[in-house]
């Protein structure tokens, strides 16, 4: 059984396919960023027995887009344009894991962030990512050609 989440994080409420066997996710607001979090299982590792670096970074992308929409404000959408990532340590089943992003410099049409994995408090990853503000569109829409 997963435990509860700490105190201020409630069921992250932005699904995907990507995300969802990793489920639960949790978010938590604060006035500069969204950060989000999960209970490391056995879906999350890798087979060494450590969280996987793609969860990682996926959840590192997540948490810094979401923070540059809530810095633009509006009916703003984000896309990746570059993101890179350095892992500093292991993150092992049992942890909680924290994807914090710390920096945000919000633009007209890019938005620069870095963003801390923290198993347990501890910084296991640091990403840095460039997000372009772009139109929303429903999924699978094209783009009018005109």
């Amino acid at each position: 059984m997963t435990p509860a989440a700490p105190e201020g994080f409630a069921l992250h409420e932005r699904r995907s396919p990507l995300t969802d066997p990793w489920a639960p996710i949790y978010a938590r607001k604060e006035a500069q960023a969204i950060v989000l979090g999960l209970w490391a299982g056995q879906a999350h590792v890798n087979g060494r027995g450590f969280v996987h670096g793609g969860l990682i970074m996926a959840l590192c992308d997540n948490a810094m887009g979401l923070s540059c929409v809530q810095a633009v404000g509006g009916d703003a959408s984000m896309v990746t344009v570059n993101m890179s990532v350095d892992f500093l340590e292991s993150a092992q089943i049992g942890q909680w894991l924290t994807f914090e992003t710390e920096f945000v410099r919000p633009g007209a049409t890019l938005c620069f962030a870095q963003a801390f994995a923290r198993a347990d408090g501890r910084a296991v990853a640091r990403a840095n990512g460039v997000f372009r503000r772009v139109v929303r569109r429903a999924p699978h829409e094209t783009p009018d050609p005109g």
